[in-house]
């Protein structure tokens, strides 16, 4: 296959991805008028590890043997907070804002990185991810006053970032099925326990759109994946920030939202920012080739 079409088969899964997960955002959105946070984000785990039942038990038990136990509870605790500041965004402030928060997530990873694993940070990415949060800024103060469910969703992309780079150490030692295996084990019960004080049981439709969560959230990681497979992050990264368009559409069409035109320039520089990243990492893995 000749690089380009890689590239645009690459950049294709990633948009399908971005797209799956702005549908299950909005689905979230739309449940969470009638059910409470704590719920979802139960349910979410609930069908997520339904879904991925059969692959643990035709991989066996020993897909659950690991000497970093520890590593994956960090990892569940981090992402599971990241699900519950996230879930909580979305039902009160618009999709597009929500999803444009969100994709500040690559911005805060390298910071993250060199703190934890000592990675180098280059002057021209401290830079980018600046920028990016000024950006960020004005989607928080659109009136001059903070809006705090905003401030909810930068840190669920905070908590989202440490997820990725605990992710990222362990794929040094542990396959990919035992660390999705874990989270999903650790998160069902994690979830579970806010049930004591909140459940609800969830009527008819609203289990049909739990279970559609579930669904295209597991579509969109396995499209994320697949994108991945075809071309380096570096050509492609930049084609997550579709899931900005889409999440903007589809409150317009679902919630008549509109974003504001702070939040239109905060979306400017923060994919500004994006780009100026990918751009770097792209130089450093051809000067590495």
């Amino acid at each position: 296959m000749k690089p380009s079409q890689s590239i645009l088969r690459g950049a294709f899964f990633i948009v399908a991805s971005e797209f799956s997960f702005a549908i299950s955002a909005a689905i979230i959105k739309q449940v969470s008028i009638s059910l409470p946070n704590e719920s979802i984000v139960f349910f979410r785990n609930l069908f997520g590890l339904i879904i991925l039942a059969p692959l643990l038990i035709q991989s066996g038990r020993n897909i659950l043997h690991t000497d970093n136990l520890k590593l994956h509870l960090a990892r569940s605790i981090f992402g599971m907070g990241a699900m519950y500041c996230f879930f909580y965004a979305l039902a009160h402030i618009s999709l597009g804002d929500t999803m444009l928060i969100k994709s500040t997530i690559p911005l805060i990873i390298p910071f993250v990185s060199t703190i934890w694993l000592k990675e180098s940070l280059s002057g021209k990415v401290m830079a980018a991810g600046i920028l990016g949060f000024v950006g960020v800024f004005l989607i928080l103060e659109p009136n001059g006053e903070t809006d705090w469910a905003s401030l909810v969703a930068l840190i669920s992309s905070i908590m989202a970032a440490l997820a990725f780079v605990t992710v990222r150490k362990l794929s040094k030692t542990e396959p990919p099925l035992r660390i999705v295996a874990y989270f999903a084990i650790f998160g069902l019960s994690i979830s579970s326990i806010p049930l004591i004080w909140a459940w609800q049981t969830p009527t008819l439709i609203e289990c049909i759109m739990l279970m559609a969560i579930g669904l295209t959230t597991t579509i969109g990681q396995l499209l994320l994946t697949r994108g991945y497979q075809n071309a380096a992050a570096s050509r492609v990264g930049i084609f997550t920030y579709t899931s900005v368009l889409f999440g903007t559409f589809l409150g317009w069409l679902f919630f008549e939202e509109i974003l504001d035109i702070n939040s239109l320039f905060g979306a400017i520089l923060i994919v500004l920012a994006g780009l100026i990243i990918l751009r770097s990492k792209l130089v450093l893995e051809q000067s590495e080739t």
